[in-house]
């Protein structure tokens, strides 16, 4: 099989990468010491390509209707121009299709960013329910661009204006675009020193916000527990963007790194964490799930139909050993299963999250199978470490 390449992958064999196969694509895993990588980011700064994620605009109007129904999350949260919002689209059985990050722009435009290895089927699945779902939901108003200081009745009047002329949307991949994430303690002022003249539009940015510079689209949104910008630029611009972070004193960081520095930060990883067979209840995402208001979403129904019977814990491992994904977990409740697991470089101790039943409670004791033995873990809350420290 033929992989697929960013942009960036001719300057990762230059500077020693060792390269493989991330989800069809050829990805740096390290660069050297995956472990100095990892403290790079938590104690300065290091950048990584992110260039497989996928960037979608959604344009045209209804587009906030459109995405009150796509999405768990209710899009109504996004109250201001650059703000974001973390979600999952599910399927109607209730199974995660995909995380994403919304960008609300402007009440015709949202910025949508996907993974990597779903992003052809996310995109046909946002298309179809575009096309099969054209209208929005009863007592779903927009409340953008003046909409929240109209009366109910005059809501009402659009709503009626919106059921005979649907969604006008435009579902469009920006595969001209490339992404590189900056992550650490001095990362924005590295960005700055880089693209100066984005400073005055990003310095304000508060976490889960973004802006648009014009070239470049600056998030301060990142999947490491540190501080810092995912770039959006040109493609044709992204490698002399790389030179020049790395010229000013930012070091790369390849995807082991990445996976030890989200593990600590306790964010998931689809695929691992969660997939479409999981309900984003059991997955640890809960507070990104909006069922009190009277808003209709897909999936919601089944959600509301089988409460969930498992969660998704921290573990740490009080045994010598290594946790790693598809571990057995045995609790006095039942058995459960490690989704994702690691050593944490900052904690210097193994990590883990995992699947368990919803009666384990945290300062439980647990058991995990790891090679014919039984070792001892112990259930924590997570994040383990963000901002350069560690929390437990």
């Amino acid at each position: 099989m033929t992989l697929k390449q960013t942009p960036l992958n001719a300057v990762h064999r230059a500077m020693g990468a060792k390269m493989v196969d991330f989800g069809g694509w050829d990805m740096p895993v390290n660069y050297g010491s995956q472990i100095d990588e990892h403290h790079q980011v938590r104690n300065d700064c290091g950048m990584f390509d992110v260039c497989h994620m996928r960037v979608v605009d959604a344009k045209g109007e209804g587009v906030r209707a459109f995405l009150r129904y796509l999405l768990a999350n209710n899009a109504d949260k996004l109250t201001f121009p650059g703000k974001a919002l973390y979600s999952a689209m599910l399927r109607p059985e209730g199974g995660v299709i995909d995380d994403l990050i919304i960008y609300f722009m402007s009440e015709q435009w949202f910025r949508i960013v996907v993974n990597a290895g779903t992003a052809d089927k996310d995109i046909a699945w946002m298309k179809q329910q575009a096309s099969q779902h054209a209208n929005p939901l009863p007592n779903t108003p927009p409340v953008g661009e003046g909409m929240a200081a109209l009366s109910p009745s005059a809501r009402g009047g659009r709503y009626v204006e919106d059921l005979e002329k649907g969604w006008q949307l435009t579902i469009t991949s920006r595969d001209d675009l490339a992404m590189v994430a900056v992550q650490g303690p001095n990362a924005r002022s590295k960005v700055w020193q880089v693209i100066p003249q984005t400073k005055a539009a990003t310095e304000n940015l508060q976490n889960f916000q973004a802006a648009d510079c014009g070239e470049y689209f600056i998030a301060r949104t990142g999947y490491t527990g540190e501080d810092g910008f995912e770039v959006m630029l040109p493609k044709k611009n992204v490698v002399a963007f790389w030179h020049e972070l790395n010229q000013a004193g930012v070091k790369p960081i390849g995807l082991g790194a990445r996976d030890t520095l989200r593990l600590e930060a306790g964010m998931n990883l689809y695929g691992q964490d969660m997939d479409e067979t999981i309900s984003p209840l059991e997955a640890g995402m809960a507070w990104t799930v909006d069922l009190k208001s009277e808003r209709d979403f897909i999936g919601k129904a089944a959600l509301l139909a089988n409460p969930p019977t498992r969660k998704l814990v921290g573990l740490l491992l009080l045994d010598r050993g290594v946790l790693r994904g598809h571990q057995k977990v045995h609790t006095t409740h039942g058995e459960g299963e490690i989704t994702s697991g690691s050593f944490s470089p900052t904690l210097e101790k193994s990590i883990a999250l995992a699947r368990v039943p919803k009666e384990v409670e945290i300062g439980d004791t647990v058991q995990v199978s790891i090679r014919d033995k039984m070792l001892a873990a112990k259930v924590v809350k997570y994040p383990f470490a963000r901002n350069g420290k560690g929390l437990l």
